[in-house]
């Protein structure tokens, strides 16, 4: 297949056939490979397809149909790169343009290619400790709705996590993908949202900021972030030295991989000590990493106080360029925060709904006091599913929000919601 091939024909990628087994890592699968001028392509477009299986955490193979696209987008700074998604449908479902369409953002939350969805889903993958195999759950309860679902590999091959404005970029490429690739029998008309999580909700993020410029084709009806972050800066003085001490050093190591200025900087000032550590995170999943790196302080690894490396205008601007909230979408958002998670701040997601409204957008905002971090999302994603489905079908927005409740999962819905996420767990955990 050539590029320009893919270009003027962009529903027939070359497809490799399915094979089960080994399941590769990302930089040792051809698949992941960028064809030779692919950067004539234009961004959406398919360049290489593939059927593959999906597993419950990699074991338990799930009755849908399931396809990795490779295709060509763009990266922060708008030059050509490629990323891969992974299309999952129903068993045996037929064409239909008129089919919801969400596009998943994984808390990939780390920087090894064993975090990204493509991988960690499928099955026979060794990713134990990744989140997308937790994720899994709420995807497959969404699929039992009968949307179609894209999981965007938002990091990029590099694992860029907490790069600003690129996974946006991905993932409206993502969605352009796999509306023009035709085994899905989707179309250019088929409605929108756009859905994450914790990292994938930053991920969401920027999604939602970059789709009415970089992506104004796209029929988006709605945006639902959880937990989305809000002040990265914030996240990473507050975690650094406790129990989730993991997170922020994962998130400097991405992007060391996105500003060449950070690079330096690490370079001059942190001692081999930490550069081993950064370096031993390539193979680490979130969970590994949580537990090999709790109590850890960055500032032990510096050769100057990390506070005075903090307060350099390189690290300064780019703890401003990775804050979202800088513009709003023209759709409705649905955000979600715990009250007092010990993760992610309530205050910063507040500061994060504040900028959204003050651009214009329409935000449903909900507070849970009894929800924390990793609770919140499988007590709340049936809620979430229901607004999503109300703006699938066109019904009366309400006006905006800004509730906080003792418990989402103990409404009546939620209840429900509980009940049937459950329900739908116990059927993919027994393959159907």
């Amino acid at each position: 297949m050539s590029v320009q091939h893919e270009a003027a024909e962009p529903s027939t990628p070359d497809e490799v056939p399915f094979s089960p087994r080994p399941v590769g890592l990302p930089s040792t699968d051809p698949f992941y490979r960028a064809p030779k001028g692919f950067e004539s392509a234009e961004p959406g477009d398919v360049l290489r397809a593939r059927r593959v299986e999906v597993g419950l955490f990699s074991l338990v193979p799930q009755r849908i149909d399931a396809w990795q696209l490779l295709y060509r987008t763009s990266d922060l700074r708008g030059d050509p790169s490629t990323a891969v998604t992974t299309v999952l449908l129903p068993a045996g479902a037929r064409p239909d343009e008129t089919r919801p369409v969400v596009s998943y953002q994984c808390a990939i939350d780390a920087v090894s290619e064993r975090c990204f969805p493509s991988y960690a889903l499928r099955r026979g993958a060794h990713a134990l400790g990744s989140l997308p195999q937790v994720e899994m759950v709420v995807v497959r309860y969404a699929l039992r709705r009968g949307w179609a679902i894209t999981l965007p590999d938002h990091e990029g091959a590099d694992g860029r996590w907490g790069a600003p404005v690129e996974p946006g970029y991905i993932t409206l490429d993502g969605v352009r993908a796999t509306l023009s690739f035709e085994p899905a029998g989707l179309g250019p008309s088929n409605p929108v949202a756009l859905w994450g999580y914790s990292g994938g909700g930053l991920a969401t993020s920027w999604a939602v900021e970059a789709a009415g410029t970089y992506a104004p084709e796209l029929n988006i009806v709605a945006g639902a972030l959880g937990s989305p972050v809000g002040d990265p800066a914030s996240a990473f003085t507050r975690l650094n030295g406790g129990l989730f001490a993991a997170l922020p050093t994962m998130v400097v190591e991405g992007l060391r991989r996105t500003y060449p200025d950070l690079a330096r900087i690490i370079d001059e000032t942190v001692a081999e000590p930490g550069q081993d550590i950064l370096r031993r995170l390539q193979s680490r999943t979130t969970l590994h990493a949580t537990l090999a790196l709790m109590m850890h302080d960055l500032d032990r690894y510096t050769r100057v106080p990390l506070a005075d490396i903090m307060a350099r205008p390189e690290l300064v601007q780019i703890f401003q360029d990775i804050q979202p909230g800088k513009s709003a979408p023209t759709f409705p958002l649905m955000i979600n925060q715990a009250a007092y998670d010990w993760i992610i701040a309530c205050d910063d997601v507040d500061g994060q709904v504040q900028r959204y409204r003050k651009a214009g957008a329409h935000v449903r905002y909900d507070r849970d006091r009894l929800a924390d971090h990793i609770s919140l999302h499988p007590l709340t994603a049936s809620v979430v599913m229901e607004w999503l489905a109300d703006r699938f079908a066109g019904r009366p927005l309400d006006a905006p929000s800004d509730t906080t409740r003792w418990s989402t999962a103990l409404t009546p819905r939620g209840l429900r919601g509980l009940l049937g996420l459950g329900v739908s767990t116990g059927l993919a955990a027994l393959g159907r």
